[in-house]
């Protein structure tokens, strides 16, 4: 089993870092394999609904971080995106990429366990997390808790390492995780039969 965790901050070893790599260190402890891919600084292409994805599988646009992550998704049991905040609420260049993932990646994202990580200075984590777990919500993804929500305080590089609470909340987490796994909760095994999928517009 492993786990993918997303780090959607430009800073590679930042809090969001430090935050993630609690969850990581807990799900290898737990035996689980991890990998955290950070977002990096280049600018992310945002979906612009030309729907090339339902024709080929894939984005229209291939960058190399898209195509990253896409593949690593392939193999992951499990997935953690964590983000900074900014003005209440995540990263624009993470959900720019999060929208390309779930519209072209169902395949590879329904039915897998997910949570959400916000890192903030003072205040957005609540709006915040609340965003990323909307992702996680509309493709049957089921959503990981832990004693309280996922929130981690820092503001300046290696802040959130004082923030003890914060860590301990990812620790929990991080065995849920575990736990979930290890429970036969995975993607692969004992889906639903699917019903037909039913598509309104409040147009007609």
């Amino acid at each position: 089993m492993n786990v993918l965790l997303l780090n959607g901050s430009p800073h590679r070893e930042g809090n969001t870092f430090i935050a993630l790599s609690e969850v990581a260190r807990t799900l290898e402890a737990e035996g689980i394999a991890t990998e955290i891919v950070s977002l990096g600084t280049k600018p992310v292409p945002g979906c612009i609904a030309c729907w090339k994805c339902a024709q080929t599988g894939q984005c229209a646009f291939r960058d190399e971080l898209y195509v990253e992550v896409r593949g690593k998704l392939a193999t992951a049991d499990a997935l953690v995106v964590g983000s900074p905040v900014y003005f209440a609420g995540p990263n624009g260049s993470l959900c720019a990429l999060l929208d390309r993932l779930f519209v072209s990646c169902v395949d590879r994202l329904a039915y897998k366990p997910a949570a959400a990580v916000a890192v903030c200075r003072r205040g957005g984590a609540s709006a915040t997390f609340d965003r990323l777990n909307k992702y996680f919500t509309i493709l049957n993804m089921p959503v990981v808790s832990s004693q309280y929500w996922n929130s981690v305080h820092g503001r300046t590089p290696g802040e959130a390492a004082q923030d003890l609470e914060g860590l301990q909340v990812m620790r929990v987490l991080g065995r849920n995780m575990a736990r979930m796994l290890k429970a036969g909760l995975l993607a692969s095994e004992g889906r639903p039969e699917p019903e037909p999928r039913i598509v309104t517009s409040y147009i007609r």
